[in-house]
């Protein structure tokens, strides 16, 4: 054996490797690509939003609707502080007048409210009441309660406002005699927002 020392070998460079970038920027080609077809396909495709017309349907065996352009509800119906999608709720029954003593107690002061006593003549306190569900369901309005906390008959109803707020409309019967029904409509907007 001989005395030589060995001679390590001589350093070399770490051996080089490269990560190729193709493959994510395919991926990513490809997503574009698809999402570009499907834009594609729903701006050829899309119709945009149908609005179908609805009509009220026609409630029979109950009071018949005024369609008259009567005074009755009037005072309430003239501010416009009422949405439009809201003003379905003034209406009334054949026969129906306004009594004296409509009051706006809030006007001014935020949400509006708005109190008007109306009396209706050939129709019983039950018809009234009946009226007003059927007429007010029809028309998109959600029917809540039932009945006065004294007992007087009594509905009220709520539909959300294209003004971002709850509106709620209750019809109470105050007074029935045998030639005329004396009932109030009142409407607020709800501090509650949709």
């Amino acid at each position: 054996m001989s005395d030589v020392p060995e001679v390590p070998p001589a350093p070399r460079p770490p051996l080089t490797t490269t990560t190729s970038l193709w493959p994510a920027a395919v991926i990513l080609g490809l997503a574009v690509v698809m999402l570009g077809v499907f834009m594609l396909v729903d701006f050829a495709t899309n119709k945009g939003v149908v609005t179908v017309p609805t009509t009220i349907p026609v409630v029979v065996g109950g009071l018949a609707l005024d369609t008259s352009a009567g005074p009755a509800l009037k005072y309430c119906l003239q501010s416009a502080e009422v949405p439009s999608n809201i003003d379905s709720v003034f209406i009334v029954p054949v026969n129906t007048v306004p009594r004296p003593g409509a009051n706006t107690p809030d006007l001014g002061a935020g949400e509006y409210d708005c109190y008007e006593p109306m009396a209706t003549t050939g129709a019983s306190s039950g018809s009234i009441i009946k009226f007003f569900d059927s007429e007010l369901e029809a028309r998109g309005w959600s029917l809540f309660s039932k009945g006065a906390s004294n007992g007087d008959p009594q509905s009220l109803f709520q539909k959300a406002g294209d003004d971002g707020f709850y509106w709620e409309a209750g019809i109470t019967v105050t007074k029935s005699t045998a030639s005329r029904i004396d009932w109030t409509f009142k409407i607020y907007q709800n501090s509650d927002t949709v």
